[in-house]
């Protein structure tokens, strides 16, 4: 029994590793994503300022990136609600193992 619980702590660590590096290139990789729309939308802003002036550009960049937040939020707000966190299935099973163990008892 330790043998096994000792093999499952190691795979866990393994595992915590992998997925440690893992969110860390995730991580960067959103901050190159923010640079992204950072110099993008600069470059939208330049563009339209070449049309229109500096402030109204800048004003038109900023309003599109307030609707694109707002629709985010929302999005993001209504995908909360749907989230559940009570585990249904691990409470239906640990409620199971006390009458398991009662029967192997009694056996």
């Amino acid at each position: 029994m330790r043998q096994e619980l000792a093999l499952a702590k190691a795979e866990v660590k393994e595992e915590a590793v992998k997925a440690a590096k893992a969110g860390g290139m995730l991580g960067a990789a959103g901050f190159a994503g923010y640079m992204v729309l950072l110099f993008a939308s600069i470059a939208a802003w330049w563009g339209l300022a070449e049309v229109m002036a500096p402030g109204w550009a800048a004003l038109i960049v900023t309003a599109i990136w307030a609707i694109i937040g707002a629709v985010l939020f929302a999005v993001g707000r209504q995908r909360m609600r749907e989230v559940n966190p009570k585990p249904e299935r691990t409470v239906e099973t640990v409620s199971e193992v006390p009458e398991t163990l009662k029967g192997a008892v009694r056996r």
